[in-house]
């Protein structure tokens, strides 16, 4: 029976309270301790053995300043530590607790003693996970949960921070693959937009003298520095409108979401890469969830979720309804025409070996490894490319302002 919001239990906002007190041998302490209120601190140090001499509450950072957000680096983490201490012995409360307590960032710690609380409370871990989807996605709380039925919470939680570490550095190395061309673009597009609004406006005001036809190319040039100082306003208005519609509509439409997931897909030198680490995704995800017992029709259902791409997702949710009606794992995904022949090949031999946990890693070993060359390849072909670009957009507008002096030269 569900319980009513009077009924549920209230579940108090954690503050910091420093302490001094002395110890059992009368000697001086002093340290920090992360309470609902000052009560509980008190009867905290005295469990310890600890008498309270001055306990007060710190003073709470503005929320403007409290800008660090909880990452996925720190949710595996998390589940490596709490993994360690159930291993150990401890119990789960108890291991949240000193999780907790060590977490560096405050909104980490405000979401592990919320957790704590609750599982305080009887509800088992994944349930008080299920509570967070927007740290805790639908396939962690299903691993988790596959952990508590089966009492094996801590090679569960181990396998899922291995997981999430895997799929982190994936999407990481894409990330570094694609800032440093991003940014040297960014630097170049502003360098050239201070030249046209400036620089140029000063030689056209010297060449204004020279008495002499100027070249077509610096006429060019000038031309199109006039136009950006006169309508400057539009390009940054039609850039901001750009972004802004691009993030709205990524947000808001699954349609757009598919059209750019598409054609991500297809770009050059970058699409295998996209490919390569979409089904590196797909197979880590499928393989971990797998080999922790999760049904396979309920598991395709959260390996959609994990490839990052829905053009792979929408596949997916097609194979799981194929599978669902009792056709092959292999046979669905050989229809889909998306999947590499060796990847459709190696879930056949892992369906019949029963063994498709394992080929599957092996699977994700192999992509992961061809994503990490891709990458560094791409890395080291970007960089000549971005300066060619950059020489020529820069070094053109230099030429062009430099071309009527040395006409000028020529004559005299």
């Amino acid at each position: 029976m569900a319980l009513t919001a009077a009924e549920k239990p209230r579940i108090e906002k954690a503050h910091v309270y420093a302490w001094e007190g002395l110890d059992a041998r009368g000697t001086r302490v002093k340290g920090q301790s992360r309470a609902s209120d000052l009560a509980l601190v008190r009867a905290e140090l005295r469990r310890q053995g600890v008498r309270p001499l001055k306990v007060r509450k710190k003073a709470e950072p503005l929320a403007f300043l409290n800008t660090k957000r909880i990452s996925p680096k720190d949710i595996s983490g998390f589940s490596r530590q709490i993994a360690t201490l159930v291993s150990a012995g401890v119990p789960v409360v108890q291991a949240m607790d000193i999780v907790a307590r060590g977490a560096d960032k405050p909104k980490l710690q405000d979401l592990l003693f919320t957790i704590k609380a609750d599982v305080e409370t009887g509800n088992s871990l994944a349930s008080a996970l299920r509570k967070h989807p927007l740290y805790f996605d639908r396939l962690f709380c299903n691993l988790v949960a596959a952990g508590e039925s089966a009492g094996v919470l801590d090679d569960m939680l181990n396998k899922v921070a291995t997981y999430k570490e895997r799929m982190e550095s994936i999407k990481s190395k894409i990330k570094k693959a694609l800032f440093y061309p991003a940014t040297v673009i960014a630097v170049a597009i502003v360098v050239t937009a201070i030249i046209l609004m400036f620089v140029i406006p000063a030689f056209k005001e010297l060449f204004t003298g020279f008495g002499a036809d100027l070249p077509a190319f610096t006429l060019l040039v000038i031309a199109i520095s006039d136009w950006v100082q006169e309508w400057w306003w539009i390009l940054l208005l039609g850039a901001a409108l750009t972004v802004y519609g691009g993030i709205q509509g990524w947000k808001r439409s699954d349609r757009f979401r598919r059209i750019v997931d598409r054609i991500a897909l297809r770009i050059p030198v970058l699409g295998p890469v996209f490919n390569k680490a979409a089904i590196a995704r797909f197979a880590r995800t499928l393989s971990t969830t797998f080999s922790a017992g999760v049904p396979m029709v309920e598991a395709l259902e959260s390996v959609a979720g994990a490839t990052g791409n829905s053009v792979y997702s929408d596949a997916i949710l097609r194979i799981r309804e194929d599978v669902a009606t009792g056709q092959s794992l292999q046979l669905t995904m050989r229809q889909q025409n998306l999947f590499p022949h060796m990847v459709v090949q190696m879930t056949g031999i892992g369906e019949e070996a029963g063994a498709l946990d394992e080929l599957l890693a092996k699977v994700a070993d192999y992509y992961e490894e061809e994503v990490n060359n891709a990458i560094d390849t791409l890395s080291s072909l970007i960089e000549p490319m971005i300066m060619v670009v950059v020489g020529i957009l820069v070094g053109g507008l230099v030429i062009a302002m430099y071309l009527p002096i040395f006409k000028m030269a020529s004559v005299f």
